[in-house]
């Protein structure tokens, strides 16, 4: 059994039918599943990194983005190190309530919180509806440390 010298929470949050499960297991798996069932609640994912030379647990809280398990977020979102919000570019709702979300992140996290913006399933550009720029600036008004939009 590893060693770890430290853990480290990340949170992945957006609306429903996003692409974060998707992209969780795409970073731990390094494979693509067509189909990926909808999150219950919350899935706790785990992943053990070499970071500077240290053994680091990586720890992703995938949370379901319906709308009926928006209460468990205020909860889990505690303790955080860092977050990724998740918006699919051909939905442009699913960027709108962007402030939705981050109102439960502000009242829960009062330091500032390493945040990645992540447009999802660039591979159905032909449907996009939401532009580069656009999310960008959203992303820019919210503070994000970074933005990338990934299929």
């Amino acid at each position: 059994m590893s060693s770890f010298t430290s853990t480290f929470k990340i949170v992945l949050f957006g609306d429903s039918q996003t692409g974060k499960t998707t992209l969780a297991h795409r970073y731990l798996t390094n494979l693509f599943k067509e189909s990926i069932s909808m999150t219950l609640g919350v899935d706790f994912l785990l992943k053990a990194i070499k970071l500077e030379g240290e053994m680091v647990k990586l720890q992703i809280w995938d949370f379901a983005g319906e709308e009926r398990f928006r209460f468990l977020f205020p909860s889990y979102i505690r303790g955080a190190n860092g977050a990724i919000f998740m918006y699919d570019i051909t939905n442009y709702g699913s960027l709108a309530h962007v402030d939705n979300w981050f109102e439960v992140v502000e009242k829960e996290i009062k330091s500032k919180l390493p945040l990645i913006f992540v447009g999802g399933k660039t591979d159905l550009i032909h449907l996009k509806e939401v532009s580069t720029k656009k999310a960008m600036e959203i992303a820019k008004s919210k503070g994000a440390d970074g933005f990338i939009e990934c299929s």
